[in-house]
């Protein structure tokens, strides 16, 4: 999470949508800048808005303008899939080694998945209980561009992203009848990114 006083303006940190990249881009220029432990960096639009949004506010006397990213919800899952491969993940992060890509994905559509595949899905992290999102602009992930530009207008400043905690390739293939699930399951997700439209 990426806070910037002056513009009143706040990325919200959704996982697997290149927040790292971003984080390493913008932090000098931001007030504040959360980047650890995950829970603070990833910390929901719903938690913003209950615990920092009206502190911020107060203290500056305005709203902040809230900003996020938004992954195709499939890609997303294969993301953190290929993410979990690495060799080098985190003390404590669960491994994906060795596990096929339906297995995780069944793991994860299951009433009780195990912590490997235990993700709170992009529609939780961007929406309020009723399901609608409380962010005020979100972009997809696959228009960076437009993201980009969005902040250099509201930053005045060019940015060029490095690319930082990029994913191992893997296959993500699944038969059709688990694509079926997996799409029932991001329902709520795709009413969110369907919604979307590229700058």
């Amino acid at each position: 999470m990426l806070i910037f006083w002056k513009e009143r303006l706040v990325f919200l940190a959704n996982t697997r949508c290149g927040s790292t990249s971003i984080e390493s881009a913008l932090e000098s220029l931001a007030h504040v800048a959360v980047q650890r432990p995950p829970p603070l960096k990833h910390t929901s639009a719903s938690a913003f808005r209950r615990y920092l949004a009206p502190y911020l506010e107060l203290a500056a006397g305005e709203a902040f303008t809230t900003v996020a990213l938004m992954r195709e919800p499939t890609d997303w899952l294969g993301s953190w899939y290929r993410h979990r491969q690495r060799a080098d993940l985190p003390l404590g992060e669960p491994s994906t080694d060795g596990m096929a890509y339906p297995d995780f994905v069944t793991s994860f559509l299951s009433d009780s998945p195990p912590p490997v595949a235990r993700l709170e899905s992009q529609a939780e992290f961007l929406s309020g209980p009723d399901g609608g999102p409380l962010v005020d602009r979100i972009f997809r992930y696959e228009d960076l561009g437009g993201f980009l530009a969005f902040l250099e207008e509201r930053l005045d400043c060019e940015i060029t992203l490095p690319r930082d905690n990029v994913a191992p390739s893997a296959s993500t293939e699944l038969t059709q009848e688990l694509s079926a699930r997996l799409r029932e399951r991001f329902a709520p997700d795709y009413v969110i990114y369907d919604a979307l439209t590229p700058r």
